[in-house]
């Protein structure tokens, strides 16, 4: 079939929309399934089938710059002023191509092997277990600043080597940098990003330097050691690395966590049957609340060879939005996709993307989302909201900015 005009229940700027995508995402599948949205000059891809193939398409890629210039695709240059954001956002792994995306994903690849991830597991549980003591002998409090935050930010923070004392400064500067990938990011939204990755490289290159002279058991040391050994890693490479994986080894973590359990509080027949079997339902309950209430709901590719999506032709130097909240809610590819069902075995969410950009971290992920979740479980049976949640006004990364519970 050919393109739909712009759809107008697709909004993301308008509260009631980011409140819940979901109705909206079910009109876009219902009317076709490529659409053209005038606002971001997009085109919005919202069936399951076409996400999951179209991340796996060579014949589009996360940047276009291997292999035109910006005039050549059609496209204006950055301005000069956002330079410092580029600059680090381009140089990680999931803004390239092969072949310097596959030399950077082999390279981080090391810290991320089964065996590397189990060992976590210990200090993985130990900090769910202090987080969540720590919430109950308060009686309540925030659970994404109590709980959900801290988590996935010490782990990662952990895994890179970064000092304690220096950890508080992390998950701002990461905020204000994933501002940039909200569609159509204002100005005072660049500005906060400039600033961030001006002030997070430059303490990221003082850490180098000083691991440089003092290498420790971490991935900053692995990295350099990897860069003298002539694997052909930059300085700003590994500083680009080191924040992508910190953005992307707790957004989705901290997201799922508030996100999940804001819908356990609205399904109280599914809280009550993983509170009553928790070691057996919270590995497919996991998958099932990256699935429900998804964490990062689209990705953009760009179009390096024209491509054809159900009858509808997206010319080269064309950007196409895979919308991942719309692709797990899809009824042709899951049974009954708006009910919560924590038991859901036949479960194949893209919540972590797929092909050569799939999440290196979604094992890590998980287990971080089994322990933190097993942990409220356990130690806090009786949690129960105070108040409905405040949700961001993000529309792509999609999170709560305060859940408020007590015991």
């Amino acid at each position: 079939m050919s393109s739909s005009a712009e759809a107008p229940a697709f909004d993301p700027w308008r509260p009631s929309f980011v409140a819940d995508p979901y109705p909206a995402y079910a009109e876009l599948r219902e009317r076709g399934r490529a659409h053209w949205f005038e606002p971001s000059r997009q085109w919005l891809i919202p069936r399951h089938a076409d996400v999951s193939a179209l991340l796996r398409d060579r014949r589009l890629g996360r940047t276009y710059l291997h292999r035109f210039s910006h005039e050549e695709f059609g496209r204006t240059a950055p301005p000069p002023e956002h330079e410092p954001f580029h600059t680090l956002n381009d140089h990680g792994m999931l803004d390239l191509e092969p072949p310097d995306h596959t030399r950077l994903r082999r390279l981080v690849s090391k810290a991320f092997t089964p065996r590397t991830v189990e060992a976590l597991v210990p200090t993985i549980q130990r900090l769910a277990e202090e987080l969540v003591d720590s919430l109950v002998t308060a009686g309540g409090g925030d659970l994404i600043g109590a709980v959900a935050e801290p988590l996935p930010v010490a782990v990662i923070a952990e895994m890179l080597g970064i000092p304690p004392a220096d950890r508080p400064a992390l998950r701002p500067w990461s905020a204000d940098i994933c501002g940039m990938y909200e569609l159509s990011p204002g100005e005072d939204t660049a500005r906060r990003a400039v600033r961030a990755s001006v002030e997070f490289s430059a303490y990221l290159r003082e850490l180098i330097a000083a691991r440089r002279k003092v290498p420790g058991d971490d991935l900053i040391s692995g990295l350099i050691a990897a860069y003298d050994e002539g694997d052909r890693l930059t300085e700003q490479e590994m500083i680009s690395t080191c924040v992508l994986l910190l953005n992307a080894g707790h957004e989705a973590t901290v997201n799922t966590t508030g996100n999940g359990w804001w819908a356990l509080f609205r399904h109280p027949e599914q809280l009550a049957l993983l509170r009553a079997d928790p070691d057996a339902l919270l590995p497919t309950a996991v998958d099932e609340l990256l699935r429900y209430d998804t964490p990062l709901q689209l990705f953009e590719r760009w179009v390096l060879e024209d491509i054809e999506v159900g009858g509808t032709v997206i010319p080269r130097g064309s950007e196409v939005a895979l919308l991942f909240g719309s692709a797990n809610r899809d009824p042709d590819r899951f049974d009954r996709p708006d009910t919560l069902d924590l038991s859901r075995a036949d479960n194949p969410h893209i919540s972590f993307g797929a092909g050569i950009h799939y999440c290196l971290g979604a094992p890590l992920a998980r287990l971080e989302l089994v322990a933190s979740f097993g942990a409220l479980l356990r130690k806090a049976p009786g949690l129960r909201l105070v108040k409905e949640p405040e949700r961001r006004a993000n529309f792509v990364i999609r999170g709560l900015r305060e859940l408020q519970v007590e015991l």
